[in-house]
């Protein structure tokens, strides 16, 4: 006569071991949030790191996103009149983790953005924030769904994985 409970005892073990790479994978999921104002404040500069400048920003044009490690990813618009900057920035951009812009992968850390627009578009140009060194563009375009036109908003990931300068937005993916 068999054991009737021999194969329950045997296959349990077995969906355990099967179960642990899914739970940890979920573990290791954060889930993005918008930022809230002190945040902001906390993890943006009111003078930001722009090559041999330290230029001020304007907190209330700032937005960003947060996850439930305290990692944040956001950006403001930088006050230039009077910089030598002269024109060629308009954002200062902060990321904790890797992220991908369009198709330009940046590491974690502090970048500066500066646009142009071209008809139903604009080319976002994105630079190292301390050196200046050009690292690449992308094409933000009209956006006519949007509802809202901000300086800069960046949407978590769950809800759209876009950020929007103005009425134009242009893909991101954190890695």
């Amino acid at each position: 006569m068999r054991n009737r409970f021999a194969l329950p005892v045997l296959i349990l073990p077995l969906l355990i071991i099967l179960a642990a790479p899914a739970s940890w994978a979920r573990g290791m999921n954060s889930t993005w949030r918008q930022a809230t104002k002190s945040e902001l404040q906390t993890y943006l500069p009111a003078r930001a790191p722009v090559v041999k400048e330290r230029i001020e920003t304007e907190m209330p044009a700032a937005s960003g996103i947060i996850n439930s490690k305290d990692q944040f990813i956001g950006g403001v618009v930088l006050i230039t009149a009077g910089y030598s900057a002269d024109g060629k920035y308009s954002h200062y951009f902060l990321s904790q983790v890797p992220i991908e812009l369009g198709h330009i992968h940046l590491s974690a850390g502090q970048y500066i953005l500066g646009y142009v627009r071209h008809g139903d578009a604009l080319e976002v140009k994105l630079y190292e924030a301390r050196s200046g060194q050009f690292l690449g563009h992308v094409t933000a375009r009209l956006d006519r769904t949007t509802h809202g036109v901000y300086a800069f908003k960046i949407w978590p990931p769950s809800q759209h994985p876009l950020i929007q300068i103005g009425r134009f937005v242009f893909p991101y993916h954190v890695k």
